[in-house]
């Protein structure tokens, strides 16, 4: 499995190095929209997935190749195939990574956020992001459909502790569904409980990969005109995450270890891809001959193709695995 990945084009962050602290693809949700489709393992227990020194090894590694490269690096950051404060050891890596002196970013479903070992490691990050879809427990078990263990007021709750003692950025995600979580009023509270998180942004998004449920679609542009104004007047600032982020992906020398790697927690266009080609001196042969030994899938959305790395299903390692 590919582990550290990009230099890639974020929408928030610049240019990023992804790092894949879980396994494929093991969280506390299986969202409707998710882009690497259902999670193979819904879990709630924090446990050992990778030693983190392994995990630095590689990442410095990555940097050093990017930067041999001309490549910039504007964060790192922790975004898995699954949730990554699954990771018992997140807090350890992004203490070995402080050296790097690149600030360090996570992203968060922010399911296990009530717990204190939790909201010490995020800590810990420079930037920070929260997912919040909903504050209707109805609405988030149907659109986030959580772990049967898990509590929304619960989440919420720890989301408040967290920002009141966050020293970094904190910013919070909200992906609309159309007809699931786009009404006026339960805009409105959710609107409502981020501002108490006082955020430095709160992003509206919308499905712009393949989601693993073929029914979801984004909201029309009404509907979110009306999300970005209620979430405007709770006095937010709030900003649309619903462009396409670009065909900038990073060549660091191996080019079917860098489509696969940025394809197994990012969906790449075609044009994308023909692009990333382009700059390694590649053609599209190679992608054919991915799809052909099952190590990429093709998907259709939105009228554009998209390639994904297949994922295959990793046992997760028990309690009793755990060091601790």
């Amino acid at each position: 499995m590919m582990r550290v990945f990009g230099p890639v084009p974020s929408r928030r962050l610049g240019r990023s190095i992804g790092i894949n602290n879980i396994p494929p693809k093991i969280c506390t949700y299986s969202c409707v929209y998710c882009q690497l489709g259902r999670s193979l393992d819904v879990i709630v227990e924090r446990r050992d997935f990778h030693p983190p020194q392994d995990l630095l090894e590689e990442i410095e590694e990555h940097v050093r190749s990017a930067r041999d490269h001309g490549e910039s690096i504007d964060y790192l950051t922790v975004v898995p195939d699954g949730e990554p404060t699954l990771d018992a050891n997140l807090g350890t890596l992004l203490e070995l990574l402080r050296p790097l002196d690149i600030p360090l970013a996570v992203i968060t479903n922010a399911t296990l956020i009530d717990q204190a070992g939790v909201r010490k490691d995020l800590a810990r990050a420079d930037w920070v992001s929260l997912k919040v879809d909903t504050v209707d427990e109805e609405v988030w078990r149907r659109i986030d459909r959580p772990h049967r263990s898990l509590h929304l007021p619960s989440i919420l709750e720890g989301m408040r502790s967290f920002a009141s003692a966050f020293s970094g950025r904190l910013i919070t995600e909200t992906m609309l569904v159309a007809g699931i979580n786009d009404g006026a009023d339960p805009l409105s509270r959710t609107a409502a409980f981020l501002r108490s998180l006082r955020p430095d942004t709160s992003y509206l998004s919308v499905p712009t990969r393949p989601p693993a449920e073929k029914w979801v679609t984004a909201p029309d542009e009404e509907h979110l005109n009306r999300a970005w104004q209620i979430f405007d007047a709770h006095g937010l600032s709030v900003e649309y995450l619903n462009a396409y982020e670009g065909n900038r992906f990073a060549y660091t020398g191996d080019v079917e270890e860098g489509i696969l790697g940025i394809t197994s927690v990012h969906p790449m266009r075609e044009d994308a891809v023909r692009a990333y080609l382009e700059k390694a001196g590649s053609g599209m042969e190679l992608i054919e001959g991915l799809v052909q030994e099952g190590k990429l899938v093709t998907l259709e959305y939105d009228g554009r193709t998209f390639y994904l790395r297949k994922l295959t299903r990793h046992r997760p390692p028990s309690p009793s695995d755990s060091s601790d």
